[in-house]
């Protein structure tokens, strides 16, 4: 062995001596590993790990992996604590409102039936006697000639929207909109079909629906009681679009919390994955005699069986005459991002091993593009200065 490293050897051995605790440091494990294979008893000081450790993380340690679990649930716990559940206010709305009427259904026409001219004119004559009811304030009694009416011509928009206005003045909201809704299926552009509908909505508290019947209503034949209504129950819709915008967004920011809560989770789950495999794979490699600190990940093996005699044939630059030389620096390869991400390539460490095996075999993977550009590199390594 060189002797500059025999001397520097010796002055690592004295320094362990008079401070054991050096051994507690986690890229040292495997030393210890092997004083202790030889039956050596060490002091407590060499397995204790202190502040100064903090930065020796990424190598394992006795008891580690446990510990590291602990805080990694316990950072779960701390991301995954669920927030409280979105109350909603309640929306202060003005105007009354009426109990819905729950009458059975009003009698209503058969549309199918041919009308003739003499139900054309039977049915306008009880509309008119409908009309001196409601002016003498009989609505029962206007509401038993409409359906007259309407039985006689059930094809009359008119006539159910007129019905509909006076089960509006008699607080019956739904008999209403079921005529309305008559009314609209013969003429969807009944203008007194979307007003009669729009204040019984109004009068249920249905807001929004009413505002929009009463908008319609509006641009298809304006009067002033339209206008009245629309005062009334525009403030009130408005306040629920309000209302339903801000906690939409509410609800959708808590889950979009909720969706990367989740993601930083699973991305703490995989770290600490490969964190445990690659402290689990160091240790592995550290504890194979004879086999180097931190090894290569997978691992190679039989190692380089015998050096390379004769060195590897072909034409890539710094093949290895005469075997591997002895003062290759193996960090230049752990430290080679390329090739320690190559190593994890099952392809490329079979292929590698072939190669080690029978340099012979150089020539059936010189064509993989996967496992040529390797062997060049790991050549470049071993060739030693030039």
């Amino acid at each position: 062995m060189d002797a500059a490293k025999l001397n520097e050897l010796n002055k690592f051995i004295d320094q362990c001596k008079s401070n054991p605790s050096i051994l507690s440091d986690p890229s040292l494990s495997f030393f210890r590993d092997y004083l202790e294979s030889l039956g050596a008893k060490l002091p407590s000081s060499a397995y204790s790990h202190g502040a100064s450790d903090s930065k020796s993380k990424s190598f394992v340690v006795e008891g580690s992996d446990d510990e590291m679990a602990d805080e990694g649930e316990k950072l779960n716990v701390e991301e995954e604590e669920e927030e409280d559940e979105i109350v909603e206010s309640d929306i202060e709305l003005e105007g009354d409102t009426v109990e819905p009427d729950n009458d059975p259904p009003q009698k209503m026409g058969d549309p199918s039936v041919e009308v003739t001219d003499e139900n054309r004119d039977a049915a306008q004559s009880a509309k008119a006697k409908a009309m001196d009811a409601i002016s003498e304030g009989k609505l029962e009694e206007a509401i038993d000639s409409l359906t007259e009416a309407i039985l006689l011509n059930p094809t009359s928009a008119i006539m159910y929207a007129t019905r509909a206005s006076v089960y509006i003045k008699m607080k019956k909201p739904n008999a209403a909109i079921r005529d309305a809704n008559a009314a609209l299926e013969i003429n969807p552009d009944s203008a007194k079909g979307y007003k009669s509908r729009g204040i019984a909505r109004a009068m249920l508290g249905q807001w929004e629906d009413s505002a929009k019947d009463l908008h319609v209503a509006s641009k298809l034949d304006y009067d002033e009681e339209i206008n009245n209504v629309l005062k009334q129950v525009e403030p009130n819709a408005q306040r629920i679009e309000e209302h339903r915008r801000k906690y939409d967004r509410l609800h959708k920011e808590r889950e979009d919390r909720k969706v990367e809560r989740e993601r930083q989770h699973r991305r703490a789950e995989a770290q600490a994955a490969y964190e445990k495999a690659k402290k689990q794979e160091q240790s592995s490699s550290s504890r194979r005699p004879g086999g180097m600190p931190g090894g290569f990940p997978g691992g190679m093996p039989g190692g380089f069986p015998g050096g390379m005699p004769g060195g590897m044939p072909g034409e890539m630059p710094g093949s290895m005459p005469g075997g591997m030389p002895g003062n290759v620096d193996f960090s230049k390869i752990l430290n080679d991002p390329e090739l320690m991400s190559a190593f994890s390539d099952p392809e490329v460490m079979a292929a590698l091993q072939d190669v080690m095996k029978n340099p012979a075999n150089l020539a059936k993977h010189q064509a993989n593009p996967k496992v040529a550009p390797v062997i060049a590199k790991m050549m470049g390594k071993f060739a030693g200065p030039k």
